[in-house]
Parts: structure tokens; sequence; C-alpha cells
């Protein structure tokens, strides 16, 4: 009884310990290239305005005009990236299960050899190829996955990319925008907020990543200040030029 006890809990505790996260959904990689591009695009467009010794009042609309424009611009693109990507897939797809079709025998055999290949006795490989075959859908998931690397159940969402895309660059973009709405006359509580909520954005991806925290919040700090102070100073050459 001892035995079964312990097994029962080393299979609970298998369980427990072996879930993965979602990595192909499509939410993920869009909402945070989104967050990071809506904070440093922005960050960026508004020193260099800054830099030209305009007043606060042209540096908000800059900052609020950037994020709208920005944000609809990455829900569209993401929109047309994925539904694009997606439609390819359906296409190879439909070849795929006109060859199940037409050809059963044929594609039974090629999924027979791809099991032989990795391993599995003839035998075994063509009577495992024979029963998975015999359901169409089932088949046609077998050999997405075997022969194109996807999961005909699991395709990416346009519509979840865009409004993922959409709703995490603006709420970035937003960030180095909020102190001059509350009041700041000066540029560096704008970039002080937007450089923390980089390293922010930088710490939470390493949560679904292998990166530690400290590593990935200070390289996301690093690129987006590098982005704001090389348009500042170019922001500040031109205003020099045209002045």
């Amino acid at each position: 009884m001892a035995i079964i006890e312990t097994e029962a809990t080393l299979h609970e505790a298998h369980r427990d310990n072996h879930t993965h996260r979602d990595v192909s959904g499509g939410w993920l990689r869009p909402a945070v290239f989104g967050a990071m591009d809506g904070l440093v695009s922005n960050l960026a467009l508004m020193a260099g305005v800054a830099g030209g010794s305009v007043a606060p009042r042209i540096i908000v609309i800059t900052g609020l005009a950037g994020l709208a424009a920005g944000a609809f611009s990455m829900a569209a693109g993401e929109y047309t990236s994925v539904a694009s990507q997606r439609e390819l897939v359906e296409a190879e797809l439909d070849v795929e299960r006109r060859e199940l079709r037409k050809h059963p025998k044929d594609e039974e055999r090629e999924l027979a050899e791809l099991y032989q290949a990795r391993g599995v006795a003839p035998v075994l490989a063509r009577e495992v190829a024979r029963q998975l075959s015999k359901d169409p859908e089932q088949a046609l998931e077998i050999h997405a996955r075997e022969e194109l690397g996807i999961d005909p159940g699991d395709l990416p969402s346009p519509t979840v990319a865009a409004v993922s895309s959409f709703g995490s660059f603006a709420l970035g973009a937003f960030l180095p925008v909020l102190p001059y709405l509350l009041g700041a006359t000066a540029l560096w509580p704008a970039v002080l907020l937007a450089l923390l909520g980089l390293f922010a954005c930088g710490a939470i991806v390493a949560k679904v990543t292998a990166r530690s925290w400290w590593y990935s919040g200070f390289r996301q700090l690093a690129l987006g200040g590098a982005a704001a102070g090389v348009t500042y100073v170019l922001g500040s050459l031109f205003g020099t030029a045209v002045g």
C-alpha cells in the first residue's frame, strides 16, 4: 500500500511539475513587442522633439499623435501578418487533405517511414500508421505536425494578435506622455518613467523565458535609453540647424 501511495504521489508530482506554458498562442509576442515598441518609439520621438527646445504642449501633442499612429499601425501590421501566415498554413493543410483523400495508401506509407526514421521498428511503424490513418482528421493532424511542424487546431488568431498589439503599444506609449499630462515641464520625468517601464517589461518577460529578471530588465532599459539619447541629440542638432 505504501508503494502504491508513493507511486501515486510521484505521478502527481510529475504531473504538477511537467506542465508547459503556452508558446504557440497568438497574444504573447505581439503584446510584448507592442509594449516595448510603444515605450521605446514614443520616448525616442518625444525626446527628439524635446531636443529641439519646443514648448511642453508640442511635446504632449507629439506623444499623443505617436501613440495613436503607432497603435493603429502595429494593430494593422500584426493582423495582416498573422492573417497571411494563417492563410498560408491553411492552404498547405488543404494540399495535405487532398493528398490524403486521393492517395491514402501512399500517405500511410509515408507516415510509417517517418516513424521508422525515428527509430520505430518497421512492423510496429506500419501498424501505428495504419491505425492513425483510419480517421482522416486525425491523419491530417499527424501529417501536419510531422511534415509541416504545425498543429491545425492551434493556429494563431489575427484578431487576438491585433488587439494585443494595439493595447500593449498604447499602454507603453502612454507612459512617457503621462508626466506631461500631470504638469511636468521637463523631459526627465518622462524619461525616468519610461525607463522604469522598460525595466519592468523586461523583468516580466523574463518570467516566461530562461533569462534572469535583472538581465532582461536592464537590457530593455539600455536599449530604450540609447534610442532616446540618440534621438535627443539629433533633435538638438536639427533644432540648432533650423534655428
